[in-house]
């Protein structure tokens, strides 16, 4: 069931998303050559934990980190390891969730770690363009579909592709809630947008192919190529007019 929040519902998600927002950020500003992810993780947690929230992913399902690190041909769910350490020329997927006074912000952000390639700029780049294409499309009358359709549109305009299984979500009280929001599918199609729905919005992009494989880690999501793969993603509200990006740093 779709949750519809109510102003005050809306004002907590805002403060959740300024946090993880802020957290996103102060990865982004660490991710340098010869830090570890699990450093890092440290960092982000210890932040979130000091501005009076919580990082709901550690645990979640079994994960074992308070974040998502995931370099390279990593796609997603990437768990921080002393072991993994940044190297100029590495982009490194943040995907951060901060849970505060019961509300949920999820956002990620793939960062560059010193010089990269013009490979590397230009995945980043479409994948980062998709996400506002998507965003463009979360108004109220609007389906879901025409979100899902606008990010495929733009991934494949760039000789991209979406990475199979994994799709945005419902957010709010919960990390995952209803309705699904895949990143391909058909304009006009799926569950109606309506004022009051909040929703994470996250192309996952791969350089080549679509399929992707599990690590024996049973978390760690890779391209089967070893290519690149990149992720962008904010926490949205639907509004009566323009969609509401909650994940900012200062609203």
């Amino acid at each position: 069931m779709i949750s519809i929040k109510n102003q005050t519902e809306l004002k907590g998600m805002m403060k959740a998303g300024e946090l993880a927002a802020q957290a996103l950020a102060l990865a982004g500003k660490n991710a340098v050559a010869g830090i570890s992810t699990w450093e890092l993780d440290r960092i982000v947690n210890d932040y979130i934990v000091s501005h009076g929230g919580h990082c709901p992913c550690k645990g979640y399902g079994g994960f074992p980190g308070h974040n998502c690190f995931s370099v390279n041909e990593e796609l997603i769910h990437g768990i921080p390891n002393k072991k993994k350490i940044l190297k100029d020329g590495d982009i490194l997927s943040c995907d951060i969730v901060a849970e505060l006074d019961g509300f949920m912000g999820d956002n990620t952000k793939t960062f560059a770690v010193g010089e990269i390639s013009e490979e590397a700029k230009r995945l980043m780049k479409f994948t980062e363009e998709a996400l506002y294409k998507g965003i463009e499309k979360a108004v109220a009358g609007n389906r879901i579909g025409d979100i899902s359709n606008a990010i495929e549109t733009h991934v494949k305009s760039g000789g991209y592709a979406v990475a199979e299984k994994f799709i945005g979500h419902g957010i709010g009280r919960e990390m995952h809630e209803d309705p699904e929001v895949p990143n391909e599918g058909k304009a006009g199609h799926g569950p109606r947008l309506m004022p009051g729905m909040t929703i994470a919005i996250e192309p996952m992009v791969n350089s080549h192919f679509r399929e992707v494989k599990i690590l024996g880690d049973k978390w760690t999501v890779v391209t089967t190529d070893n290519s690149l793969s990149c992720h962008f993603e904010h926490t949205v509200a639907i509004t009566g007019g323009e969609p509401l990006i909650l994940t900012l740093e200062h609203h």
